[in-house]
């Protein structure tokens, strides 16, 4: 008995800041009991990686990541490494509506949430990781009918504070949810307290409850409200019209880029 609790703990130390086993989460599954992968993925988690390819080959979880050596500090960010062969960063998670995510320019260029729950990683670091390698994108996303799409962008890049963090790149599309970026194209980051969009008058970070490259507004907004499944306030939610209208609220968004290989 004393020897299986030691274990227990043991496990719950090596597994240290890796995302629990839940049902929203695309395509996790921790393993069971410690290996010596585990203790080198601990070893890892203590060094600064350029980009979470460096490293695919471990278990998924929160890694410090450092795109230029010597540029920025490291930070933390959440690596998915079972989705589409792994060495994904994800920038953006949504599956409960735990966090608020209307919110201005500050919170939105340094990241808010929990990496272990609901978050958004930061314009910024999504600005450091696109601007040193090519990145491609995927948003995944699933309705309340337990149906999922993905929309992929083979060269996504943003820019950084001084041009707003405007979407500079998005590269070719493919997938099933439908091209709802290619609007935003080339627009700058919007939040109710900073107005970049083209809407005149008017700002649709306001109007759309979220924050986005808003262009007139958008056939997008996925950091709008959460509503849940019986939403009633249309252009407000999390919505992606590729796949339902702007009047339904999405179960559940996560937005990830991995160097293009």
């Amino acid at each position: 008995m004393l020897i299986k609790r030691f274990r227990t703990f043991l496990v719950a130390l090596v597994l240290c800041g890796s995302v629990p086993k839940t049902s929203h989460v695309f395509g996790y599954e921790l393993p069971e009991a410690a290996s010596s992968k585990d203790r080198h993925q601990t070893n890892q988690r203590d060094k600064a990686s350029q980009t979470c390819l460096d490293v695919r080959n471990l278990l998924p979880g929160i890694y410090r990541l450092q795109p230029k050596t010597g540029s920025g500090a490291p930070f933390r960010a959440l690596c998915d490494n079972n989705y589409s062969n792994g060495g994904w960063t994800v920038i953006q998670n949504r599956f409960n509506g735990s966090v608020d995510f209307y919110r201005g320019w500050k919170n939105y260029a340094e990241g808010f949430g929990n990496l272990q729950g609901e978050f958004w990683l930061g314009l910024e670091k999504i600005h450091q990781l696109t601007s040193s390698k090519r990145h491609e994108l995927a948003v995944l996303l699933e309705d309340f009918e337990g149906t999922t799409v993905v929309a992929k962008y083979d060269n996504f890049r943003v820019a950084d504070e001084a041009e707003q963090y405007k979407l500079e790149s998005l590269g070719q599309y493919s997938g099933t949810a439908g091209d709802e970026l290619a609007q935003q194209l080339g627009q700058k980051f919007t939040t109710f307290d900073a107005d970049n969009d083209s809407l005149d008058p008017g700002n649709c970070a306001v109007y759309e409850s979220g924050a986005w490259w808003y262009k007139d507004c958008t056939l997008s907004n996925l950091n709008g409200k959460y509503l849940g499944q019986d939403a009633q306030e249309c252009n407000k939610v999390m919505y992606w019209t590729g796949f339902h209208n702007s009047c339904y609220s999405l179960k559940s968004s996560r937005m990830m880029i991995r160097v293009k290989v």
